[in-house]
């Protein structure tokens, strides 16, 4: 049984990877745990680069500038000051090199285009395999177009391939309103891979005390349904690898992400509730339903739940979207 798989051009024996929103990375033990029980590759945590400029921003800046932000972004609020700065993030990207000998991908969240592309080019140098661009846009300036943001994403994706030679991939919001468009323009800007989708916090108000109430929760199978979609929309039409993120949990969740397309999951919340022993546990549940439903390799059957299949992908969305409320 082959569970072979190729992610941002690189070989991987299966495609169960350790997603960057969470403090799994973070500590050698845990890392070595990771790779002892079958983890494919590690993405570690972001680097943000408002904590490398180490700048004092306000409570009320610092909210505006990540409302509903993703929850790698609300796993850093509110206290930035206790966030590695540029010379820790790149030793301990060193030191987790040493460490295994899986693939590792470093993850970067930039603020300004000279930020992008510096801080990629010292990640490379502190020996990433690849690089993940966490792009996300609060889109709250209502004098920025739609298309100005996403010309400003493809710049940046642009520029960072051109600084430097590992592979780029994109870590995308849900949020576009013509988003197989959209991640087009990104491929043909030389994106390795598109990492689908990021996960956003849950935001409250609490009334009586005028605060703004930030909570994030272990996703769960059901969340898996947005990249599902994603995945299927992208497989076969872009030339970037494609891996799902978000409500991935099961054996069976691995292979839907495969039949519409994936060419790698990340995990983060299964391991954060089940611990680093539930990787094992889940390639052998996927080997288990290969077995009994008479699949040979994920090559096979990658793809075979995708939108490429279909001749007329909008219409079959209009009539199952009509066909779901008669």
């Amino acid at each position: 049984m082959n569970l072979t798989t190729e992610y941002l051009g690189i070989k991987l024996p299966h495609p169960l990877i350790v997603g960057a929103a969470g403090p799994l990375t973070n500590d050698l033990n845990t890392v070595k745990a990771l790779e002892d029980e079958g983890a494919a590759a590690l993405v570690l945590r972001s680097l943000y680069e408002e904590e490398i400029t180490g700048e004092q921003l306000s409570s009320f800046f610092h909210s505006d500038t990540y409302d509903e932000s993703s929850a790698e972004a609300g796993s850093y609020f509110p206290d930035p000051l206790l966030a590695p700065g540029p010379d820790e993030y790149l030793e301990h990207l060193r030191q987790v090199k040493g460490a295994v000998s899986i693939p590792v991908i470093a993850s970067l969240n930039g603020a300004t285009p000279g930020g992008w592309t510096s801080y990629a080019r010292l990640l490379e140098q502190a020996g990433a395999d690849a690089i993940e661009l966490n792009l996300y846009h609060s889109a709250s300036d209502a004098s920025a177009s739609a298309a100005e943001v996403e010309h400003q994403m493809v710049q940046i994706v642009h520029d960072v391939k051109g600084e430097v030679r590992i592979p780029v991939a994109a870590k995308l919001t849900s949020r576009f309103t013509a988003f197989a468009n959209f991640a087009a323009q990104l491929d043909a800007a030389g994106v390795d891979g598109f990492v689908l989708f990021t996960r956003f916090h849950r935001v409250d108000i609490d009334v009586l005390e005028y605060e703004v109430l930030r909570s994030l929760e272990l996703s769960d199978s059901s969340e898996l349904q947005a990249g599902l979609r994603g995945i299927a929309v992208l497989a076969g039409r872009v030339k970037a690898s494609l891996a799902i993120t978000g409500g991935v949990h099961t054996a069976l969740d691995v292979v839907k992400a495969t039949m519409t397309g994936a060419h790698a999951t990340q995990l983060v919340s299964a391991l954060l509730a089940n611990g680093p022993r539930h990787l094992r546990a889940l390639l052998e549940g996927v080997k288990a339903w290969m077995t009994e439903n008479e699949w040979e390799s994920l090559e096979e059957m990658r793809g075979n739940m995708s939108f490429q299949r279909i001749p007329d992908p909008s219409a079959y969305e209009r009539d199952a979207f009509r066909r779901l409320f008669r």
